[in-house]
């Protein structure tokens, strides 16, 4: 039993379970990157409470109360019941300016944007009079009003201009919500109008944080948007038919029917649309062209790996040399190995994810290197194993930069350090391996 445990076998086995063990560290090395990552978006929330979080903006829909006759019950008396109705504008069009800076919180920094928006909306008086015609209730037309669904108001920076058929109006408060989002309102008359078409022109500037996004609530919806921002990410359920992305900023152009979308241009106040009309959004996410902890995720997962490789190394140049390397040197070696990730961690927070790479990786290669030098009694050794670390972690980072061909080339890497590793040890005789006591190994026999 005791000479089995100083086998090749035994010794690999070994070494298979430290590895294995390396996986502690590394798993909490994962943790600290999900705590960072909630740190960083608490910031980002601290930055938009003060000016505006992630914005939607729709057009204005129109509301008109109503009253309901309701059939009465046995002895019952009839009874009025209260609703409301709501239609949407024939033409909705928006521009979009965006100004683009980047705020910061300790050490996060989050884009934040004031968006000046002119909006025009148009809403038929045909329509108006079909859907009045339509209703099984009685619309209550001087008490009707217009409301502009908007996602965070904090940002409500200011409202420039808003006319109704060319006259002023002013917006109100309420405590109404379209799909989720507060409104502001602004009181029409429809009685007053006399089958008149309504026009509105509304001009407002609107902060926020991160991204903007639009509702396309008019039978033709077009927007136009532009940013000095180099890295747009247009999201939701339309994208862009027109876009121009330079190294100045984007321009982009959306153009919506009522038919691209899952509700109509009419519904009862009762109708649950918050579903659909949250899902109908579309617009621009401002990504940040670096994310540090997604990037350090997909190095961490590469981790067991790399370590084992490391593992491996080490062994081949302990029986190829004749020494006797203990494992706690093992472990050692596998702690720097995993203090790398920590580094990269810090210091990607700092200087940024490539400069903190180059950093890490350097450091844990010469400490590793020296210390490989002086346990296994050679400067070769410990230089060659060192050159050997630097060559894996370049290739890890070949992995992160790789994004949507990592998985191909980390299989076709892995396949190669598989082939490579079985031609050094080809003529290595494993049964050979005969330990002596309280020295070096015994010879490692090779094969004619």
């Amino acid at each position: 039993m005791g000479k089995w445990t100083q086998s090749v076998t035994a010794k690999v086995l070994g070494i298979g379970v430290l590895a294995l063990l390396m996986t502690i560290p590394l798993v909490q090395v994962r943790g600290l990157v999900s705590e960072r990552q909630q740190l960083r978006e608490g910031a980002i929330a601290q930055i938009a409470q003060g000016w505006g979080g992630q914005q939607v903006l729709g057009g204005p829909v129109l509301v008109v109360p109503t009253q309901r006759l309701l059939a009465p019950e046995g002895q019952a008396a009839p009874r009025w019941q209260a609703g409301s109705e709501s239609m949407l504008a024939d033409t909705l069009k928006l521009d979009v300016a965006m100004t683009v800076e980047t705020r910061s919180y300790g050490i996060y920094a989050a884009p934040v944007f004031v968006a000046t928006v002119r909006l025009d909306a148009r809403f038929r008086a045909q329509d108006i009079a079909q859907y009045r015609r339509a209703s099984n209730a009685t619309w209550q037309g001087g008490k009707a009003e217009l409301r502009l669904p908007v996602g965070d108001l904090r940002g409500l920076q200011e409202v420039t201009e808003l006319r109704i058929n060319g006259q002023p109006a002013r917006f109100e408060s309420s405590a109404e919500r379209l799909g989720g989002w507060p409104n502001v309102v602004v009181p029409v008359d429809l009685d007053a109008l006399e089958g008149q078409p309504i026009d509105v022109q509304i001009g407002l500037k609107l902060a926020g944080t991160g991204g903007l996004q639009m509702l396309p609530l008019g039978r033709s919806t077009d927007v136009t948007m532009r940013a000095p921002w180099p890295d747009p990410g247009f999201i939701g359920a339309a994208l862009p038919l027109e876009r121009s992305i330079d190294g100045h900023g984007f321009s982009a152009r959306w153009h919506l029917l009522d038919l691209n979308r899952s509700y109509g241009q009419h519904w009862d106040g009762d109708d649950n649309l918050q579903a659909a009309l949250q899902a109908s959004t579309f617009g621009v996410q401002l990504y940040q062209p670096v994310d540090v902890y997604q990037r350090n995720v997909r190095a961490g997962k590469y981790g067991l790996l790399f370590i084992a490789l490391t593992f491996v190394v080490f062994f081949l140049f302990e029986v190829l040399k004749k020494l006797r390397v203990h494992p706690v040197q093992y472990l050692l070696v596998g702690a720097a190995l995993a203090t790398f990730y920590v580094v990269l961690l810090a210091l990607s927070e700092q200087v940024g994810f490539g400069a903190a790479y180059a950093i890490a990786a350097a450091a844990v290669a010469l400490i590793v290197g020296g210390y490989a030098a002086a346990v296994l009694r050679a400067r070769r050794a410990g230089l060659l194993l060192g050159s050997v670390l630097g060559v894996v972690y370049a290739m890890l980072y070949g992995l992160i930069a790789a994004e949507q061909y990592a998985l191909l080339v980390g299989a076709l890497v892995l396949l190669a350090t598989v082939a490579l590793l079985m031609f050094l040890t080809r003529r290595i005789d494993w049964y050979a391996y005969v330990p002596t006591a309280g020295g070096p190994a015994a010879a490692i026999m090779e094969r004619p």
